[in-house]
């Protein structure tokens, strides 16, 4: 509980009486490594903070070398399929935890009693959903801006942890290249 603690104390102060409320509301979740526990059509209904692992949010394909992975969440950070969260429509990709990973779970119903309930609820919602919204931009205007190289530089740059976790394969996708064009890459930067 203190890691999202810490996260949200980075955003407002939280009063007590409003930190129990929201803490009563928070499921525990273990997903074990390499489980898909959103899967494409279903309706998210959690948003979830990491307290360890990663997850990869990603388009799932019949020929698994054609899959598209478009985010990676990370320890301290939340995850969710946001659209079908906000909209309670099915989704359009998956969710999968590349390594056993634990999550704090709110449902989508308990959010809005927090955001009703509490004084803090509608603001710590608010600034949430614009962090989440930088990294989609950041990621958007990375990949329209950045060559595969630079992209793949600033990936391991800002999570150089990355290597030991996350699948080649994947993060070519991530960078938007083929899995041959990231080794020859690789192979470069190696020189």
């Amino acid at each position: 509980m203190q890691q999202i603690k810490s996260y949200l104390d980075q955003i407002a102060s939280i009063s007590s009486s409003d930190w129990d409320f929201f803490t009563s509301k928070l499921q525990k979740r273990i997903i074990p490594k390499k489980s898909v526990f959103l899967k494409i059509n279903e309706i998210e209904n959690q948003i979830s903070f990491i307290t360890s692992g990663v997850v990869r949010l990603f388009i799932p394909k019949e020929d698994l070398e054609k899959e598209i992975t478009f985010g990676f969440s990370f320890k301290n950070q939340f995850v969710s399929a946001y659209d079908s969260f906000l909209t309670q429509t099915p989704s359009a990709y998956q969710l999968q935890a590349l390594s056993e990973t634990t999550l704090l779970s709110i449902s989508h119903s308990d959010l809005q009693l927090v955001y009703s309930t509490t004084q803090i609820g509608n603001l710590v919602g608010r600034l949430t959903a614009e962090r989440l919204f930088l990294i989609k931009s950041k990621r958007e205007q990375n990949l329209l801006n950045l060559t595969a190289e630079e992209r793949y530089l600033r990936l391991f740059k800002e999570r150089p942890e990355l290597l030991n976790v996350i699948p080649l394969k994947y993060i070519s996708s991530y960078i938007g290249v083929t899995a041959q064009a990231l080794s020859r890459i690789r192979k470069r930067l190696a020189y």
